[in-house]
């Protein structure tokens, strides 16, 4: 079992917290390349990397086009910005010139570069479509799959396999977490309370190739967006259906335990704990330490 934490927070957070650790390796999950310039996104991880004294991973993705569109951020080509993106950022990192790189994208300037090279920085695409999870097995050097139901995850590491045999790349080399949200509690109803807000809220979003695989269609959020439309929160995590919790892992240590070892059976050997991870995050976080995490690495 990996020791690498993907905290979804600031980066202020990962500095503040680097001196304080040994073995945990901090990272974004994720940037995406249209909110944030690459290059922006270079100089961000190569401050991170120096702080926490070489253990930064950099999460990377085209980002949700929905919630882009909110804030007026058009969304296009997400694959090939991606690729770009991640081929300058690389660059960059390493001391080169995406001018001179092929493939890092238009618009540089024979200036842009970092003029203290970072130390080696491992790039994490957060990928969900198959063409996403291939380009990540070529170019990455680990992925982000939100597993939307976490069962998703052989398909998944299918598409990397993909992309790396396309690369000639090594798999051993290549990282992949199985990411699943998480929520436990002693309270098995608490539990699945806490997750029941979060796929409310993102349930409608959820593309519906990864509903298919839960035998869900993005019609079948329709009352519960309208409720979160209407700002009654409570009532549209009411509607969230038991398949659809389902989506990710709730219930108390054992009910997680018994569902983590399903994917452990699958093949994964790192697993990434996301949101809500329950209704007290910090109370959850020990329970998964104490009563979770040792059982799977036995079995691991």
């Amino acid at each position: 079992m990996s020791h690498d934490l993907f905290l979804r927070s600031a980066p202020v957070l990962l500095a503040a917290l680097a001196p304080h650790t040994r073995r945990i390796a901090l990272g974004t999950c994720v940037l995406n390349p249209y909110s944030a310039h690459p290059a922006e996104i270079a100089m961000t991880a190569a401050t991170l990397q120096e702080v926490t004294g070489g253990r930064f991973r950099l999460g990377l993705a085209a980002g949700a086009e929905a919630f882009l569109g909110w804030a007026g951020i058009p969304r296009p080509a997400p694959l090939a910005r991606t690729r770009a993106a991640v081929i300058a950022i690389r660059t960059l990192l390493e001391g080169g010139r995406p001018r001179d790189t092929a493939g890092a994208g238009p618009g540089w300037e024979d200036g842009a570069y970092l003029r203290v090279p970072a130390a080696p920085t491992p790039i994490y695409l957060g990928a969900m479509s198959p063409r996403m999870l291939a380009l990540a097995g070529e170019i990455a050097n680990g992925a982000l799959p939100l597993l939307f139901p976490p069962e998703h995850y052989p398909v998944a590491a299918a598409h990397i396999d993909e992309g790396l045999r396309t690369a000639g790349r090594d798999v051993s080399t290549f990282d992949l977490p199985a990411c699943i949200w998480c929520s436990i509690d002693e309270d098995g109803a608490r539990a699945r309370r806490a997750i029941a807000e979060k796929i409310a809220y993102y349930g409608p979003s959820f593309s519906p190739y990864l509903l298919a695989r839960a035998g869900l269609s993005v019609s079948d959020f329709d009352e519960i967006e309208a409720a979160m439309r209407a700002g009654d929160e409570d009532g549209a995590a009411a509607k969230v259906t038991p398949r659809m919790l389902t989506l990710g892992i709730a219930g108390a240590a054992e009910e997680v335990r018994a569902r983590c070892e399903g994917l452990l059976a699958m093949g994964a050997r790192h697993l990434s704990f996301g949101p809500p991870l329950g209704p007290d995050p910090v109370r959850a976080v020990e329970v998964l330490a104490r009563d979770v995490v040792p059982a799977l690495r036995s079995r691991a």
